[in-house]
């Protein structure tokens, strides 16, 4: 063990030098072309293609891997392209294992799926490599589009308007584009900068200006976007933090998870981000693991997650969760936060509460356990800031504190549609946000070729 792993509290460069690019690598290395293959060889090609309809964005999951099969990977990168414009990522971050792969029928027959995952990545990546652009942009209709948030709903929204020949405005609050692709998915998912890549590989198009720095509700309103263009995309993801409503939280130490994950994405220097000796993470979902694996891949000594209730519920996939225990992160159930131990305003530690199942209601047990601690990251969650929406003239109807659209993404504000996590029924998965703004795109495209105007 590195020497600089014994340092007390919340320090930098705990590992060697070299130990950081090892524990950041590639989790799934890419296929190579004997490889690809091999694996692409294993499908069924099914008639009824039970993977295909697991898939948010309806990719012909079945047409893309025999076009691998027969060593046309160009075109099976056009068809994931049709339906999922950022295929990329997706191949590379999406719970594969309780989408396509589960449906997949060697899955039920033998207990190993295809790998589409990867051989989505595969046909995907030779094309951003070659930067091979399938689609021409149609003639300029000389309708504007503005899209809020550069993120996947925003992305794959933007795309499908300009390949229609609209011209698209995205703005976008942080200083890059790419959203949760780029500041909120932990770094061995998404290596070399592939976010980066597939921003630029997505707006090559054509008709797509990006604006950064600039945030609904600081720079602009929504009353001057419907003024100014003739309709609008809200793709404006989640800003804020669920609290821990514990004693205490509010002590130096505990910290929120996705600011956690989003700093090390953006770190040019891994050992120079401070990790605390013994981590506590509390919630149960892809954020909590995220955070958890990637402090021990930091050089954490003890990492913890305690979720509130069991195993079943947890959020995360059972592969996450594995993936968690393989880098040993230990996992409790059935733990509440009640209170943050500290000492001169620093976390020392945390005291959670046992729960039950009682009545159909969680509560608590009144019994407790305390864990030693001197970095508690909250991941239970996030919100969305309706407060950008102020100030529009006009209000746009919300439910459980999200944007309620129809089928088509609409709001209830004329000319304003909406997609991605911020609307009713977001579930915070990329693939899903990406069928979202590509929807509300065909969506868009409609209204204003039939009518006139939006």
């Amino acid at each position: 063990m590195a020497e600089g792993q014994f340092k007390q509290g919340v320090a930098g460069g705990r590992l060697a030098p070299q130990q950081y690019a090892e524990n950041f690598s590639d989790l799934h290395p890419p296929l190579d072309p004997h490889e690809a293959l091999v694996e692409a060889d294993r499908c069924y090609f099914c008639y009824d293609a039970p993977c295909m309809h697991a898939c948010p964005t309806s990719i012909d999951i079945p047409m893309f891997i025999r076009q691998i099969a027969t060593g046309n990977a160009l075109g099976s990168a056009k068809t994931i392209f049709d339906q999922n414009i950022l295929g990329g990522m997706c191949a590379r971050v999406c719970p594969t294992e309780t989408l396509c792969e589960e449906a997949c029928v060697r899955e039920a027959a033998e207990g190993k799926p295809v790998q589409i995952g990867r051989l989505q990545r595969y046909a995907t990546d030779v094309a951003m490599e070659q930067n091979k652009q399938f689609y021409d942009r149609a003639e300029p209709t000389g309708r504007k589009i503005a899209v809020v948030g550069a993120g996947p709903a925003g992305l794959a929204c933007a795309h499908r308007l300009a390949r229609y020949g609209h011209e698209v405005t995205v703005l976008e609050a942080k200083p890059k584009s790419g959203g949760l692709n780029e500041y909120g998915i932990a770094a061995y998912k998404t290596t070399d900068d592939f976010a980066q890549a597939e921003v630029d590989y997505v707006t090559a198009i054509g008709g797509i200006a990006i604006e950064n720095d600039k945030a609904l509700g600081r720079d602009f309103s929504l009353s001057e976007l419907t003024a100014k263009y003739d309709a609008v995309f809200l793709g404006l993801g989640l800003g804020g933090i669920n609290a821990l409503r514990a004693e205490g939280e509010d002590a130096e130490g505990v910290e929120n998870a996705v600011e956690f994950i989003a700093e090390l994405r953006q770190a040019s220097d891994l050992s120079s981000l401070p990790i605390g000796r013994r981590v506590v993470v509390i919630g149960g979902g892809m954020t909590a693991i995220d955070a958890a694996v990637q402090s021990k891949l930091l050089g954490a000594e003890e990492v913890t997650i305690c979720y509130r209730r069991g195993q079943e519920d947890m959020n995360a996939s059972d592969f996450e969760q594995d993936l968690a225990a393989a880098n040993g992160v230990n996992i409790r159930h059935w733990l509440q936060p009640k209170r943050v131990v500290a000492d001169g305003g620093k976390v020392t530690g945390i005291e959670l509460e046992y729960t039950i199942m009682k009545g159909g209601k969680l509560v608590g047990t009144g019994e407790t356990l305390s864990l030693a601690a001197d970095q508690v990251f909250k991941a239970i969650g996030q919100l969305f800031e309706p407060a950008a929406l102020n100030g529009s003239g006009a209000s746009i109807a919300m439910e459980g504190g999200r944007i309620i659209v129809d089928t088509e993404g609409r709001t209830s504000m004329a000319k304003v549609w909406a997609g991605g996590d911020c609307i009713r029924g977001g579930e915070d998965l990329t693939v899903t946000s990406v069928a979202q703004g590509r929807d509300a795109a065909e969506s868009i495209h409609r209204t204003l070729t039939s009518n006139g105007r939006a």
